[in-house]
């Protein structure tokens, strides 16, 4: 399960986690854009940040409970209580990011809807408040600034147990 900020990376090394290991991948946020049938930025504009977070976490709920291969959780699916309790047990990968990278993933000009005023602002302040969080969640923390998607998965599936 692979947690951090937006730009941390957590769908492409979802994607090539998965591949490697010959399992499924998985995105809360898609699950989230089927049942809401819009976009995630959408349902923050027309429906608010607490409908998008309750759908969040139904759809951690739900991928937990039916997925079982790799799952890349939303940037704020980890601020609930309830799915940080979820979370316990499972090999929780934290993809550490620095705000210079994630810039540069996400982009200024980004349809994030939680970073569309001051979108570096809102990046590194939503970085510095979830920290904490993706730290005491994540059983292994990998940096990913500066390196490539293999390099990475190569370091993720070193960690994982046997």
């Amino acid at each position: 399960m692979l947690i951090g900020p937006p730009g941390s990376g957590k769908s492409t090394l979802g994607q090539l986690l998965a591949e490697r290991l010959g399992v499924g991948f998985r995105d809360t946020d898609a699950d989230v854009e089927a049942v809401a049938g819009k976009p995630v930025s959408d349902v923050f504009i027309e429906d608010g940040e607490a409908a998008f977070r309750a759908l969040e976490h139904q759809a951690v709920r739900r991928a937990l409970a039916e997925h079982d291969g790799i799952l890349s959780l939303g940037g704020g699916a980890v601020l609930d209580a309830e799915t940080q309790a979820l979370l316990d047990g499972h090999h929780v990968v934290y993809l550490q990011v620095g705000l210079a990278d994630a810039v540069q993933r996400v982009g200024l000009a980004s349809a994030r809807p939680l970073l569309v005023l001051n979108p570096r602002s809102q990046l590194k302040k939503l970085m510095e408040e979830r920290r904490p969080v993706y730290q005491r969640l994540a059983v292994v923390t990998v940096v990913t600034d500066k390196r490539e998607p293999a390099e990475l998965a190569d370091e993720i599936l070193r960690g994982l147990p046997a």
